[in-house]
């Protein structure tokens, strides 16, 4: 009798708890995919010491394409891709990142009003405050944009990028 009663217990506690995430996650009501195309465009960041990142967003289908390189003094040392799309099953955009010569990375991405948002691993997307590493960002404006590096829980670096032209 124990057992049934424990059983109904949790049974019942999973049930209160999947549908408080639920409620917290619906709560916002903020459309994934139109916030997203603030990253549309091309973007700049200057990292210091003649190097520069280039970013470059694009609609793609029903989602993104970004292009981005790496440079210093005026050469390329690291390029990549990434292909981004809305999972409406986790209310998340979900980004796959080629960088050439590094294996298949799987993000998310999520905004957590019209300007702040959230990158992780998309293993990391349940329990975002535990990831090793995340990305907290924030439009200042439509021409630029802050990113916090986020290691261990503790801030690694800022990062500011900037519309370019």
């Amino acid at each position: 009798m124990k057992t049934l009663y424990l059983t109904l217990t949790v049974i019942v506690l999973l049930l209160l708890c999947t549908n408080l995430a639920q409620a917290q996650t619906n709560q916002t009501n903020l459309n994934q995919t139109e916030l997203t195309k603030q990253f549309m465009g091309s973007w700049k960041c200057d990292f210091g010491n003649d190097t520069t990142f280039f970013m470059e967003g694009k609609l793609y289908g029903t989602g993104s394409e970004y292009n981005y390189n790496y440079a210093a003094k005026g050469k390329l040392f690291m390029e990549g891709k990434q292909l981004a799309g809305y999972d409406k099953k986790i209310d998340k955009i979900v980004y796959v990142n080629l960088e050439k010569g590094k294996d298949i990375e799987m993000l998310a991405l999520w905004f957590t009003s019209t300007n702040k948002y959230i990158i992780t691993s998309y293993s990391d997307i349940a329990n975002p405050e535990k990831a090793s590493f995340k990305f907290e960002g924030e439009f200042k404006s439509p021409n630029l944009f802050i990113e916090k590096l986020i290691i261990n829980g503790k801030l690694l670096k800022t990062y500011t990028m900037t519309r370019v032209k």
